[in-house]
């Protein structure tokens, strides 16, 4: 990958995991043989053109929160039977 590519789609999308998630999504779909969204130079990688198409903004994302990540992320609801404080794990029965 181009350090300048990266650092100008870091711009776009400035969360890391988000733009991780969407370059290595993408490149998924390029490798798969789905055609680039940008012209691009022979010999770039897949992940160099997906970055291309971040910086490009022809990528975007939603996220689930509904406000790209402005709300607070969702309450956590334990499983029942695990306590993770002692890290110990209630083991259920299998069925037969």
């Amino acid at each position: 990958m181009k350090a300048e590519l990266v650092k100008a789609a870091s711009e776009v999308i400035p969360n890391h995991q988000i733009l991780v998630n969407m370059v290595s999504r993408r490149v998924r779909q390029l490798c798969l043989g789905h055609r680039p969204l940008v012209e691009y130079a022979p010999g770039l990688g897949h992940a160099d053109i997906a970055l291309t198409e971040v910086v490009s903004q022809k990528l975007t994302y939603e996220s689930t929160f509904g406000q790209n990540g402005n709300l607070p992320p969702a309450e956590v609801v334990q499983f029942p039977g695990i306590i993770i404080g002692n890290k110990k794990i209630v083991k259920t029965k299998k069925a037969a």
